[in-house]
């Protein structure tokens, strides 16, 4: 008895010290549990969640897959970073925003050591042994936090007047941008620009802003196509195909990118030239379209899709970029309209929140996570109808994906930060 007594002592002294510390570094008090709590969005989560074991699960069944079980264990673990970080008062990141900003520079930069593991040809992960990390979502997460707290601070006018706080914020995105485009991702380096125009757009800078940045988007939309048209002279003139050209053309080119990256822009422009027979470098897409299109209204019904199971759609694309062809394929037009309502409730009440909150930072943390969600949609299911090129950029709570997964439930759980919170400023 005496034994119990001394560790049920032990055990109070712990949790007191932990309490303490949650408290003082991190702003967390449990005595604020009380605060209300905003239930549309994490409901909206446990519903695609849910959705998503059950697309993986239908993926991976005719190869007997595990991945399902490890997205339940991603799925928890991220709601218990939703939950912790709801709980903290987001104070805390305007604080140590350049902080953190740094933490997740550093984390990029460390793909270039021999923690960088390399995956078909891309650098894009870190080993730590017994698990993985993608940094690129991490510098996500970091640029918008420390953004957010320069617009806080800093009044917006016309350019001329926001001069300093514009290079401010450039260099401080285009860092990252760089960083995740060498590894090379072009589908994360694409969410940053809708990300930063959004909170400069909210900020209230002038419009002359936004113009000259439409014009210098159009002018280097005009280079990427007259170089992808130059790559399309070139295969034909050395009669090369896009399977056989394995980067000859990178040599001769000044625009960075990779052949590969320039097939997938050319099978989207043009499928029929490029891959007539839907063999080669648009076999992903065309599968994915036969998947959405089979779907029907209703589906074929669970586990009853065939594009995913029989490996027409490859087993190393259908649990993550191309689940919703999965999801297409099985709940039909029907799931796949309920999906996209459910992104649209939590973008909508997302940017409620975002009028709700009685400051600037809140607002932009907000706006700006609300805005990551909606691009991460937008490409992914524009790409697997046919309506984007094809970049790997994962669908929010349904794609299978560790990083991804623990990153969305953080950006989630800094909004019900902001609704919770938004009375202490």
């Amino acid at each position: 008895m005496e034994i119990d007594e001394k560790y049920c002592w032990k055990l109070k002294i712990y949790l007191i010290i932990i309490k303490t510390l949650l408290h003082k570094y991190l702003h967390i008090s449990f005595a604020q549990a009380h605060k209300p709590w905003d239930w549309i969005n994490p409901l909206c989560m446990m519903i695609l969640g849910v959705l998503s074991v059950a697309c993986i699960y239908s993926a991976q069944s005719y190869m007997g897959g595990t991945l399902w079980k490890a997205q339940i264990f991603w799925l928890s673990f991220g709601m218990g970073i939703y939950v912790l970080t709801s709980m903290m008062n987001y104070k805390f990141f305007l604080e140590n925003a350049h902080l953190i900003y740094t933490l997740s520079i550093i984390a990029l930069l460390l793909l270039w050591t021999p923690l960088g593991e390399r995956r078909f040809n891309a650098l894009r992960w870190l080993d730590f042994r017994y698990f993985n990390v993608q940094p690129s979502e991490m510098a996500k997460i970091g640029t918008l936090i420390l953004i957010s707290s320069i617009l806080a601070r800093s009044k917006m006018g016309t350019v001329k007047d926001s001069f300093t706080v514009l290079a401010k914020v450039g260099i401080l995105f285009l860092l990252p941008i760089l960083l995740i485009f060498l590894q090379p991702d072009l589908g994360s380096s694409l969410v940053f620009p809708p990300m930063v125009f959004a909170l400069l757009y909210v900020s209230k800078l002038s419009g002359r802003f936004f113009a000259s940045a439409f014009a210098v988007f159009l002018f280097a939309v005009g280079i990427l196509g007259w170089d992808i048209y130059n790559y399309h002279n070139f295969l034909e003139e050395n009669e090369l195909n896009i399977i056989q050209d394995t980067g000859v053309y990178e040599q001769h080119s000044w625009v960075p990118l990779k052949d590969y990256q320039r097939n997938r822009i050319l099978s989207f422009i043009a499928p029929d030239i490029v891959d007539p027979q839907g063999i080669g470098v648009s076999w992903n897409l065309r599968q994915s379209l036969i998947a959405v299109g089979t779907g029907g209204l209703a589906g074929k019904g669970h586990n009853q899709g065939t594009q995913a199971k029989l490996g027409y759609l490859p087993q190393s694309v259908a649990p993550n970029d191309f689940i919703f062809s999965v999801l297409a394929e099985e709940k039909g037009f029907l799931g796949a309209s309920m999906v996209l309502i459910l992104y649209a409730i939590m973008a909508l009440n997302s940017i409620r929140i975002a009028g709700l909150a009685k400051d600037r930072f809140g607002m932009l943390l907000t706006v700006g996570a609300a805005t990551l969600l909606i691009v991460h949609v937008f490409i992914n299911v524009g790409m697997t109808i046919g309506m984007m090129p094809i970049t790997g950029l994962p669908l929010p709570f349904l794609s299978y994906g560790g990083t991804f997964v623990l990153s969305c439930c953080f950006l989630q759980g800094l909004i019900q930060s902001v609704y919770r919170f938004r009375n202490d400023f």
